[in-house]
């Protein structure tokens, strides 16, 4: 591929602007600058350096978040801070989208991407991937309310919605599995039962588990994490 291209693909900007990094010696490959912008590359395994940062030619990008508290998953925050905030704009510019969304006040695994099969296969209704959630609650956990939250409860005008794989872990503090998205489920369910969230935390999307990252921090996830992510999905 023309390396006006790859640096195109990866975010860098138009291809006008492309051309004046490479005739302006911004681009390296194998620590040399290459300023010839009709230069073809192998994509396999393909690095380059820009103004002396090393990148990596990806395809497409599947990344994790470790979202914090008071960021909003929109590009155009309303109230708070964006979760695009966090990234460079290079990984702006390929379009990268969340794959659902997690309240402002809601931390853990986030995940983003650029690959429409990917975000498909994670969020369309039919697919009900697997999403545990760690919460504290106002108020002491009972049984009952376990009991009814594994039975299902009804969530005004979106219908019946059952947790799966409850673990109390303490008296205010339970993890559990939902296998929809509908907007502020588990606070939902948590209120039809008689209690009230006071901290949610998703740890993980399907069989991937949030990384060991800071609130903040990002990573690429690798093939197998990307699989991992499509995992436990109910017919």
């Amino acid at each position: 591929m023309l390396l006006e291209k790859i640096l195109q693909s990866q975010g860098f900007g138009s291809r006008k602007y492309c051309q004046q990094l490479i005739k302006s010696g911004a681009i390296s490959i194998n620590h040399e600058i290459c300023a010839d912008t009709k230069a073809k590359f192998d994509l396999k395994n393909f690095t380059f350096e820009v103004h002396g940062e090393e990148f990596e030619y990806r395809e497409k990008v599947y990344i994790a978040l470790n979202k914090p508290q008071g960021y909003e998953c929109s590009h155009q925050a309303q109230y708070h801070f964006s979760v695009f905030d966090l990234f460079d704009p290079a990984l702006l510019n390929r379009g990268i989208q969340c794959v659902g969304r997690l309240d402002q006040d809601t931390t853990g695994l986030l995940l983003l991407t650029d690959d429409g099969q990917f975000l498909q296969a994670l969020t369309h209704p039919r697919k009900h991937v697997a999403k545990v959630y760690d919460l504290i609650t106002v108020d002491p956990i009972t049984p009952e309310q376990i009991r009814l939250l594994e039975q299902g409860v009804e969530l005004r005008n979106d219908g019946i919605f059952k947790a799966s794989n409850i673990k109390q872990t303490s008296s205010h503090q339970l993890s559990l599995a939902i296998h929809q998205g509908v907007y502020h489920q588990v606070k939902r369910m948590l209120a039809a039962v008689g209690n009230k969230v006071e901290k949610l935390h998703r740890s993980k999307i399907g069989e991937l588990e949030l990384p060991m990252l800071a609130e903040g921090e990002w990573t690429y996830l690798d093939q197998t994490e990307i699989e991992l992510a499509k995992s436990r999905m109910v017919p």
